[in-house]
């Protein structure tokens, strides 16, 4: 079930179909289980809150709204069983549902967790929040004493949010764009004095001094006729940092993809009305191109997507949301998500317009299932596969066979991609990933495809690390490489040099490794892609340590280090090599397995290594089992960084275990 408040409150079931709530009792004493958020409230509180003069029973109607309430949303709850949503503890009721689940509570968390994200993912997070708004929250129950606070503040949650999107697009160089909000922002809310500030800065980076401090006079004038009071320190101080032109309030240097979409989208404001299928699928086909131009135009791309998606669903049709969904058909080549919120977005709906979809239209519910599974990436179990876990590969390989059948080539390159993305069941699947990869190259180059026929080469870059075979490598590397340049493809650059980082580590001194792994973080700046970005470098550094047995080297390393999400996996290494084996024992005990994805025998190399330092018979066990699928091959899997071959720390384990 899904729970709505930010606006009327309505339900919707998994299928995203209404559900019926009967009257409007049944659905305040709802919406008062939702505001208490999980926590149970007194049958006479809810007494005391619906009613000013409650009858004579109102504890027997509050039961009857219940039990109601209790039919609507677990229809399929064999009779005399206990509820297992909206439950009985005490003397009052619970709804428990997911965190997920009520879009006030998926809001906040939007809020909280914008603020420690970079500009980019930011931006994109709080647009798909404030869609989630379809008018003021609660709005059955603006009377409602009960409802009052929680109004207040989920009005200022979503106050804030604006002014943290706005200060997104400032960050990301994309000041015009943000000041229509902005405007329509304050003359609204003509108290915020934050809110002034930032359109005031938004309209001089987009070269309109005289404009800005104008906007910053209304203020003034404004704050005075409407509260009596004057602007604050920091509205002053920004008013004499415009008329000197400090140097802080220069433009942000926006990446001149994010210039043409904004040029695009005033365009397409001007020419076509929003929010029909012909703007939204459009603004997706734009969203596809400006994606593979990286930078800060891969930022804006998942956000608007999104963003047309969102509506997309919103308009209720589902032959539109799937053309809107299955046009961003934008090769994926790394594992791990650069926005898993936004990703579970697109794959909720993505699977909710397939269920939706006429079973005549195969070509778009191929493109569902491809989406599916690519946005899916990294989504794969780990030590116990499950129904929902095996999902996303089913998904894949239904694409594929469609596409197949439709003899359609395109269709075909993205499905394999799919297919590719949840070809990490286990260790040592890189010869399964090398016929994907050459069908790839075949089908992309036949067809012109070329941003599939560079993903096809990367793949081919990527088994063939793990074949130790460099030569190979090379020759793909090179022919992504002359894609890149002869179609503007940016991004290539970022994988085919960390690749010759790694080809440098093979081959060379120490130093040398160093400096070639620190050359090619420095392309991964500015590139949108997080998912890569954070933790990579110093997971590639320790990996050359290992392979250096330098123990010194990753002793080292700071104790402030940002590993990213690789942590928990290099932590009882860190340990170890700082002489605290205690720590790395308990480290150990408590690790689960990696990710399965292009880093997983490398993370498990790496546990490995403490484990037998430690001698860790449970620890080794694991990473036994787990590497020795991929006994052939080497860590180096990912094209990025390697540990050593794989047959290496199984020789490493047996030693220790006969010992």
């Amino acid at each position: 079930m899904r729970f709505q408040v930010l606006g009327p409150v309505t339900v919707h079931d998994d299928l995203g179909g209404p559900v019926a709530l009967r009257g409007p009792r049944y659905r305040e004493v709802l919406a008062r289980l939702i505001l208490a958020n999980r926590r149970v409230v007194p049958v006479g509180r809810l007494v005391d809150d619906l009613w000013d003069e409650p009858p004579v029973d109102a504890v027997g109607a509050v039961r009857t709204f219940v039990a109601g309430l209790r039919r609507a949303l677990e229809p399929d709850r064999p009779p005399r069983t206990p509820a297992r949503l909206l439950v009985t503890e005490g003397l009052g009721y619970a709804l428990r549902a997911e965190p997920d689940a009520v879009d006030a509570w998926r809001f906040d968390d939007a809020i909280r967790v914008s603020s420690t994200l970079p500009a980019g993912q930011a931006f994109s997070l709080l647009t798909e929040a404030l869609g989630w708004w379809r008018g003021p929250a609660y709005t059955d129950f603006a009377d409602a004493g009960w409802a009052q606070a929680e109004r207040s503040r989920l009005t200022e949650q979503r106050l804030l949010a604006v002014e943290r999107r706005a200060e997104a697009q400032l960050a990301l160089g994309a000041a015009a764009a943000a000041v229509p909000d902005l405007d329509a922002h304050v003359a609204e809310h003509p108290w915020r004095e934050d809110a002034w500030g930032l359109l005031a800065t938004a309209l001089y980076r987009s070269g309109r001094q005289a404009d800005a401090l104008a906007v910053l006079a209304r203020a003034r004038r404004m704050l005075a006729e409407d509260l009596g009071i004057d602007p604050g320190p920091a509205l002053r101080r920004l008013e004499h940092d415009l008329l000197r032109q400090a140097a802080h309030l220069d433009p942000v240097a926006a990446d001149p993809t994010v210039r043409v979409w904004e040029q695009a989208r005033a365009a397409y404001d001007s020419a076509v009305p929003p929010r029909t299928g012909t703007r939204l699928e459009s603004t997706a086909g734009l969203m596809r191109d400006l994606a593979v131009t990286g930078g800060g135009g891969l930022a804006a791309a998942r956000a608007h997507r999104l963003s047309a998606v969102v509506a997309a669903d919103e308009l209720g049709d589902a032959e539109l949301t799937a053309r809107v969904i299955g046009i961003y058909d934008v090769p994926a080549i790394w594992t791990r998500s650069d926005d898993p919120a936004q990703d579970r977005r697109l794959v909720d709906i993505a699977e909710k317009t397939l269920l939706r979809l006429p079973a005549h239209d195969e070509a778009d519910r191929a493109r569902l299932l491809a989406t599916i599974a690519v946005e899916s990436r990294g989504a794969l179990p780990v030590d116990d596969p499950t129904e929902a876990g095996l999902r996303p590969l089913r998904a894949a390989r239904r694409a594929e066979e469609i596409a197949r059948r439709l003899h359609d080539p395109a269709l075909l390159a993205f499905a394999l991609n799919g297919v590719f993305m949840q070809s990490f069941q286990r260790a040592g699947l890189a010869q399964r990933r090398e016929a994907l990869g050459t069908e790839i190259v075949a089908v992309a180059a036949t067809s012109k495809l070329a941003t599939y026929e560079v993903l096809g080469h990367l793949i081919l870059v990527q088994t063939r690390c793990a074949c130790a075979d460099y030569t190979g490598a090379d020759q793909h590397a090179d022919a992504a490489d002359a894609l890149a340049q002869r179609y503007e493809l940016p991004l290539v650059k970022v994988f085919t040099t960390w690749y010759r980082a790694l080809r440098t580590s093979a081959t060379t001194d120490l130093a040398t490794a160093e400096a070639a792994y620190e050359a090619a973080a420095a392309t991964l700046t500015g590139a949108g892609m997080p998912g890569l970005e954070h933790g990579i470098l110093p997971l590639a550094q320790l990996s050359l340590y290992l392979r250096h047995h330098n123990t010194g080297k990753i002793a080292a390393i700071a104790p402030d280090t940002d590993w990213g999400p690789y942590k928990s996996w290099v932590e009882p290494t860190l340990l170890v090599a700082r002489g605290e084996l205690a720590g790395a024992r308990e480290a150990l005990h408590n690790l689960t397995s990696p990710p399965r994805d292009l880093l997983f025998e490398a993370l498990w190399a790496i546990v490995a290594h403490a484990a037998t330092a430690v001698d860790d018979v449970e620890a080794m066990h694991r990473a036994r089992i787990h590497l020795s699928p991929a006994a052939a091959e080497t860590t180096a899997q990912s094209g990025l960084l390697s540990v050593g071959p794989v047959r290496t720390h199984l020789d490493d384990i047996d030693t220790a275990m006969s010992l």
